[in-house]
C-alpha cells in the first residue's frame, strides 16, 4: 500500500506494527530487495514523513521494519526545525502525498540533556550546537514549570513542542491536517526495548479517515 492509497490512522498502524515486529526480534525486512530497487527508481510513495532526532541510534527503516522507498526521512539534533525542514516537511506532505508527519523524539537524547543543563547549572558550548540547544530550551523550560523531573517528561515535551511548532509554522502542513489529507503524530523510542510510543496527536479523529 502506497502513501497515496493511505489513510494517517493506516500509516501510523503500519509503522506502529513494523516497530513491534522489530522489538519482538521477528523483522520482516520488506522492501529491500532488488525488484523494490527497481520499483521505486522512476517515483517516490512514501507513506509518512519521519522527522526525527539525528541519533545514531534512530534509524527509522530498522527500527519500524521499513524499506527503500517506504520513508521520507528528515532528521536533525533534538529534531530541531528551520526554514530547510520545514520545506522538506512540506515536499513529502504536499508533492509526495504522504498522509502522516511523524515527529520521533527518544530517551536519554543528548540534545535534551545539554539543554537541561544550560538552563540548570549554566552549561555551555560553542559553536552551532549553541543553536540546537537554544531550540531545545523551551521545552525544558515548559517541563520544569508544570514540575516535571524525569528524563522521559522532558522528552515528551521536546516532543509535544514540535508538533506544536510545525503546526503552527507550517501553513501548508496545518491546512493538509485541517482538510483530512494529513495527520501529525509524536513518538517517543525507548532505547533499552526499542520500542515507540505515542505521546500526542493531531488529526488522527474519524472524520479524517
Amino acid at each position: 500500500m502506497t502513501g497515496a492509497r493511505m489513510t494517517g490512522r493506516a500509516a501510523l498502524r503500519t509503522l506502529l506494527d513494523g516497530n513491534q515486529r522489530f522489538t519482538a526480534g521477528v523483522p520482516e525486512h520488506p522492501n529491500q530487495d532488488a525488484a523494490r530497487r527497481a520499483e521505486t527508481m522512476p517515483t517516490q510513495t512514501p507513506f509518512a514523513v519521519l522527522f526525527g532526532c539525528s541519533d545514531s541510534r534512530l534509524a527509522a527503516e530498522i527500527i519500524f521494519d521499513q524499506g527503500l522507498g517506504d520513508l521520507f526521512v528528515v532528521r536533525t539534533a533534538g529534531h530541531v526545525m528551520g526554514p530547510e525542514v520545514l520545506g522538506s516537511i512540506e515536499y513529502g506532505v504536499s508533492v509526495l502525498g504522504c498522509p502522516l508527519v511523524v515527529v520521533l523524539g527518544h530517551d536519554a537524547c543528548g540534545a535534551v540533556a545539554a539543554a537541561r543543563g544550560a538552563v540548570e547549572g549554566g552549561a555551555t558550548v560553542g559553536g552551532y550546537v549553541r543553536d540546537v540547544i537554544e531550540k531545545v530550551t523551551p521545552s525544558v523550560l515548559t517541563a520544569r514549570a508544570a514540575g516535571r523531573t524525569e528524563d522521559a517528561d522532558f522528552i515528551a515535551e521536546n516532543v509535544r513542542h514540535t508538533v506544536e511548532l510545525l503546526l503552527d509554522r507550517s501553513r501548508v502542513l496545518g491546512d493538509a491536517v485541517a482538510a483530512g489529507r494529513a495527520a501529525v503524530v509524536g513518538l517517543s523510542y525507548r532505547l533499552a526495548d526499542g520500542s515507540a510510543h505515542l505521546i500526542t496527536e493531531r488529526g488522527l479523529t474519524e472524520a479524517h479517515e
